[in-house]
């Protein structure tokens, strides 16, 4: 028996990272899985790992989750893969960033739309499927970015955006509660993933002072994200709602 058994979990982000590990860990605790992502062959290559495992997972890409006509369309398709949706994982986001006074509008513009616009839209037309089921969980994945600054890299726009993804959660969880919806946050501190990894590099002084804030004094692991997210997607978490979880390694902590 899985803690998830029974429930159907829309993931986005699925085609690599916090994402492929979200996919693997639900359907490993008996979700079945609806993955969504711009990456069409690496999506591919997450519902192979999860089948190989003896998960049940569908693919929906590519689709672009700042494109709210594409999003309502995924939300009715991933909601009839399985017969409708029990939670929401909102992992996907794309950002950029840099210094002020030189971080661009462009720039922006670009990081509110990949990391605010992205858990709204697909809150938003998965709403009326999670009310139907009679409710369900929104899971939105944040940043420690939301709670406190950085230096390493400069990160105006990527701290404005996931505060605001903090403040929608809670908005959510109140909104939601008449429906028995419940919404909860997590704020990763950094993490480890193949794409961190390529954009790091040997870079051992970039990596030593984004880990120099935290009290572990190292990046984490997805699995020690994704486990938490799993456990307050399930029935276990039935009285939490509306909360942020900081998974930082104590960088928020001082």
């Amino acid at each position: 028996m899985g803690t998830l058994d029974g429930k159907v979990a829309l993931i986005t982000g699925t085609a690599g990272g916090m994402g492929r590990v979200a996919a693997l860990i639900f359907a490993r605790e008996g979700a079945q899985v609806v993955g969504a992502d711009i990456q069409v062959e690496a999506n591919k290559e997450t519902i192979e790992l999860v089948r190989s495992a003896g998960g049940e997972m569908t693919g929906i890409a590519p689709v672009d989750l700042t494109d709210p006509d594409a999003v309502q369309q995924l939300a009715d398709d991933a909601a009839a893969a399985y017969g409708g949706l029990d939670v929401v994982y909102n992992n996907a986001a794309m950002q950029r960033f840099g210094p002020m006074p030189d971080f661009s509008v462009e720039d922006w513009r670009a990081t509110e739309a990949g990391e605010l616009d992205i858990p709204f839209f697909v809150s938003k037309f998965t709403w009326p499927y999670l009310v139907r089921r009679g409710g369900g969980v929104i899971i939105n994945v944040a940043s420690e970015a939301g709670l406190i600054a950085g230096s390493t890299p400069p990160m105006v726009a990527h701290t404005a955006a996931n505060a605001g993804v903090i403040g929608m959660t809670r908005q959510l969880a109140l909104e939601g509660a008449p429906h028995g919806i419940r919404a909860v946050a997590i704020s990763p501190g950094p993490v480890l993933t193949p794409a961190s990894d390529r954009d790091l590099g040997d870079n051992q002084a970039a990596r030593d002072a984004i880990i120099s804030k935290t009290l572990l004094k190292r990046f984490a692991r997805p699995e020690e994200v994704v486990e938490l997210a799993a456990f307050l997607a399930s029935d276990r978490a039935a009285y939490i709602t509306g909360a942020n979880y900081a998974v930082d390694g104590g960088a928020s902590a001082w």
